[in-house]
């Protein structure tokens, strides 16, 4: 069934689907449609534990095409350091309810803190259903946006960010850039080798089911596979 803009998470107003570009279409379907358990096997806890958090999932069209903005966190955090993910991070007081907006205005707020980027420009216009990261306890709300008016982005912390950067959707969605992601516990996930990174883990679960439930993914050898080390 179809969820309206209300139901979804009470988004205060701020979700804005009018004049998207045709090509996102499908994004803005699949994000009104999908169930979490289509999404991820790791769901929020039914007691309520985890702590809220949320992800800017931002799409541009640069000179390629639709682009994905993604950073590289730094390499001496204390979670999920030196991957890529999404601009994202844990909900203040002050973004408002966590049922509510709140995680609409956190993932706002952290791009801008992260990549210096201006939330003037950019559309929020879904959200997809909240998720859960074992490893560091996190109940993530991934929110979709269209870069509508884009601005410059790049490192603001370094000891938060090593490298701001796009990339095409071509390339994600390009075979040849496809593989499984071992990790020496045995666990296993779609990885994407883009703009000389290792995209795997949560970003990497959100934009493979992004791509097949948008009808843009492409056959892709699932038997290529790529070995983690012990710090991921």
């Amino acid at each position: 069934m179809t969820r309206t803009d209300e139901e979804l998470h009470g988004a205060g107003g701020l979700l804005d689907r009018d004049g998207l570009p045709d090509w996102l279409a499908p994004v803005d379907r699949a994000a009104r449609t999908v169930a979490p358990e289509q999404l991820s096997r790791f769901l929020p806890p039914e007691d309520g534990a985890g702590r809220q958090s949320a992800v800017l999932v931002l799409f541009g069209e640069g000179a390629r095409g639709p682009e994905l903005l993604l950073m590289e966190r730094s390499g001496s955090l204390r979670s999920h350091a030196g991957q890529p993910s999404f601009p994202g991070g844990a909900l203040d007081p002050e973004d408002g309810d966590p049922a509510g907006s709140g995680p609409l205005r956190a993932a706002l707020r952290e791009a801008q803190e992260e990549t210096g980027l201006d939330p003037a420009g950019v559309q929020l216009f879904g959200v997809l259903p909240r998720l859960y990261i074992p490893v560091s306890g996190f109940v993530v709300t991934p929110v979709l946006g269209w870069w509508r008016d884009p601005s410059p982005v790049g490192v603001v912390d370094p000891a938060e960010t090593a490298r701001v950067f796009t990339v095409p959707v071509a390339d994600l969605t390009d075979p040849a850039n496809r593989a499984t992601a071992v990790h020496p516990r045995g666990h296993t996930g779609p990885a994407f080798l883009v703009e000389s990174a290792l995209v795997w883990g949560f970003t990497a679960g959100v934009i493979d089911r992004i791509l097949h439930y948008a009808g843009w993914e492409r056959p892709w050898d699932r038997s290529k596979r790529v070995p983690l080390d012990w710090r991921s």
